[in-house]
């Protein structure tokens, strides 16, 4: 009886830890081959307009990628109909060539901050699209992009 008490407490602890992001989705990327004119796009419904966000790109891509950055265009639509668009620049590998990130066999994961302290200034859904912005017609090594917002 006295294990059961203890598993219980240790979940209802693990439980209460809670999840603190409001949207963390990934899309994936057919074959690891971004064309650019596969813009994946994510809907983020907002509630809280006090809370500070931190505002993350998350990226994975093979350890064949040719390039040591990632540019995409991001362009953000507000509850309102506003619209802004972005041009941000990833780091994806160090100088020396060694690759940021968390890695397992060829696959590498990054997760690239954006904005530490986000505060969404209406409540609504905002609409977000990802557009790869590098040279190339067809980016080779991408194999998923996404949007994560943790709660500060």
């Amino acid at each position: 009886m006295k294990k059961l008490i203890i598993a219980i407490a240790v979940m209802i602890l693990m439980a209460s830890c809670g999840n603190s992001k409001l949207y963390d989705e990934s899309i994936v990327i057919p074959e690891a081959k971004w064309d650019n004119e596969n813009i994946p796009y994510f809907n983020v419904s907002v509630d809280d307009t006090l809370a500070d966000y931190a505002f993350y790109l998350n990226i994975r891509h093979l350890e064949n990628y040719r390039y040591s950055n990632l540019f995409v265009f991001m362009h953000t639509e507000f509850p309102n109909g506003n619209v802004t668009h972005d041009t941000i620049e990833c780091v994806l590998a160090m100088p020396d060539g060694h690759w940021m990130g968390k890695g397992s066999g060829t696959m590498r994961s990054a997760k690239v901050l954006l904005n530490p302290s986000l505060r969404f200034p209406l409540k609504g859904d905002y609409h977000f699209e990802i557009e790869q912005a590098m040279r190339d017609k067809e980016l080779k090594g991408i194999a998923d992009i996404g949007i994560c917002f943790e709660k500060q």
